[in-house]
């Protein structure tokens, strides 16, 4: 018997873009990194449509604008026969595209660089990183989920504060949670979504749009109130603060450098929140890579709020909500379509 275990599978990697020049950036990059294999390219959505039936790989990288079959187009067709996991690599100006992809049953996205080389770089840390995410999918949560029904809630009740933490498979978490909670909730919710600046604020639109809540991009001094969601900008932390009249007040920091490995931090939300709210606080671990969420879970916990962390039977990642669930603080473990109701409860008082 040997001694030592036998190597990780590649993961398998199909190229899917109308720009030979893209194609070859990507290729470059995925190529030399151990661990990935590219297995097909694709120039158009059509022939990356056969490509992915007969090579079925792990991943496909997909572009979205192309010709005879985009990738929206391309996104309908194959999930229903074989969903797979697809990274979407997007254009800075076209934000909302993004969250059109993972509507259709993208699982995540990486912003085309600049140009420069540091985002050049960036570019390249974070494809690698979300092709190797797909070692720890749960692929049988990757189907897309059904909107969970509205559960009644009395209004009559002080506001509470919930802080929700996500990364990959996050913005369709979210949408869907907050979705199905009523407008008349007395809820503040404060979401910190692991997304690059130029998209939390779509991502907040659209929020705003498919929730019974007000939703917005937080600013430094947004009131936090009942009814209303802020969601962290990309690439700054969002905390809580209270001011001498007791209102509540989102405080936008900078993300220096060195300082934290998760941007915007859930640890930072949730021990501000945990600081302000005390028993009045609420710390929710959804879907995520890593181990953000786990420090600050905790926090919660000691303030005497209520933690709850998304289960292994809808998350799409189980990294982060594990991470909270081993450090022996999380108080539940609840499947999506249950977290609704318990943060009703919640308002309520229970």
């Amino acid at each position: 018997m040997s001694e030592h275990p036998a190597p990780a599978r590649a993961v398998r990697v199909l190229l899917v873009d109308d720009s030979a020049t893209s194609r070859a950036h990507l290729s470059s990059i995925l190529e030399d990194a151990p661990g990935i294999q590219i297995v097909g390219e694709a120039g158009d959505g059509e022939e990356g449509l056969r490509q992915a039936v007969k090579l079925q790989p792990d991943v496909i990288v997909l572009d979205l604008q192309m010709p005879r079959l985009d990738g929206f187009t391309f996104l309908r067709l194959l999930m229903p026969r074989r969903p797979t996991p697809v990274v979407v690599v997007s254009s800075l100006a076209h934000p909302s595209d993004v969250f059109r992809a993972l509507e259709l049953g993208a699982l995540d996205f990486v912003a085309k660089p600049a140009g420069t080389a540091a985002s050049l770089e960036a570019f390249r840390e974070e494809i690698l990183q979300k092709c190797a995410t797909v070692r720890a999918l749960r692929l049988e949560n990757l189907a897309a989920r059904r909107p969970m029904p509205l559960v009644a809630a009395p209004a009559e009740v002080p506001p509470r504060v919930v802080a929700i933490g996500a990364s990959t498979g996050g913005p369709q978490a979210l949408h869907q949670l907050l979705a199905a909670i009523p407008g008349d909730a007395p809820l503040a919710v404060l979401v910190a979504q692991h997304m690059p600046e130029h998209f939390t604020a779509t991502f907040a639109a659209r929020l705003a749009r498919a929730t019974a809540f007000a939703a917005k991009e937080a600013e430094d001094g947004d009131r936090v109130a009942a009814g209303r969601i802020l969601v962290a900008p990309g690439r700054r932390h969002m905390e809580l603060g209270r001011d001498d009249d007791g209102t509540l007040r989102a405080r936008i920091r900078s993300a220096e450098i060195g300082t934290t490995r998760y941007t915007p931090s859930i640890d930072r939300l949730f021990a501000s929140v945990a600081a302000v709210c005390g028993p009045a606080a609420c710390g929710v671990v959804l879907t995520g890579m890593g181990s953000d969420g786990r420090e600050g879970i905790q926090s919660i916990k000691r303030g005497g709020g209520l933690t709850l962390a998304e289960s292994a039977d809808t998350a799409v990642v189980y990294g982060m909500p594990q991470a909270a669930v081993e450090t022996g603080a999380v108080d539940e473990v609840l499947a999506l379509g249950a977290l609704a109701g318990r943060l009703v409860r919640f308002a309520q008082g229970s």
